[in-house]
């Protein structure tokens, strides 16, 4: 499975920031998107979840057939979390569980999802308007696992997790790749290239996979930061 983005273009007003998007992304790898503050990431990812509307071009899935995308298929872990502050962590699990069980597979109970993202038990029972926003992003990024979207966007989802959490979540992602379509939209090239089967570029406009082939880590930085100063 694949998701295939075709000639997709998006103004405002008269500001070019995605000029002609030609990709295809495969399924079972996690894609590093690197684009310096204001080249247009989160754009690209607000057009793929529909949040704005495309000025042309398209994007679909392509498996054995070709397949246009619905909200279910999308699951989009935004930089600032979301969530129900007047709740307590198991209350919205619980309530997130009930109104999606229908697209939920191989239902754990909700403790086991709380091992699974390494939330303490202590954690589990208080108010997410007591949660650090680091822990808040755990919660955002577990309902969207959860929902076990084809495709899972994260718009800079490790920035404001300490290093050992980091790491949990890095792990997190390498555990779940192999099932779906990962895009890891970040400008810390560090945490790319640690992380990331694929780097792919943000430059005017436009998406170039950086090719690693017959560099070593230092050419291949180098190769990532020219990419970025011809923004």
């Amino acid at each position: 499975m694949k998701l295939v983005v075709k000639n997709l273009k998006k103004n405002f007003e008269k500001k070019e920031v995605l000029k002609d998007i030609n990709f295809e992304f495969e399924k079972g790898k996690i894609y590093g998107l690197l684009g310096r503050n204001g080249a247009g990431k989160t754009t690209f990812f607000n057009c793929l979840n529909e949040d704005l509307p495309i000025d042309s071009g398209n994007f679909f899935l392509e498996d054995k057939e070709i397949k246009k995308i619905s909200a279910e298929d999308i699951g989009y872990v935004l930089s600032t979390p979301n969530v129900p502050k007047f709740l307590t962590a198991r209350e919205f699990l619980k309530f997130f569980i009930e109104i999606n069980k229908d697209r939920i597979k191989n239902e754990k109970s909700i403790d086991e999802y709380f091992e699974f993202m390494k939330i303490e038990k202590e954690d589990r029972d208080k108010l997410l308007k007591d949660y650090s926003h680091g822990m808040k992003n755990k919660m955002q990024m577990l309902v969207n696992i959860i929902a076990n979207p084809s495709i899972l966007l994260f718009d800079e989802p490790l920035t404001s997790l300490d290093i050992v959490v980091q790491e949990e979540m890095k792990q997190m992602l390498r555990e779940i790749k192999k099932d779906h379509i990962i895009i890891f939209s970040t400008h810390i090239m560090e945490l790319a290239l640690d992380l990331c089967d694929e780097i792919v570029i943000l430059n005017k406009g436009v998406l170039e996979k950086i090719d690693k082939n017959n560099l070593d880590n230092d050419k291949f930085k180098d190769k990532i930061i020219e990419a970025l100063k011809e923004e």
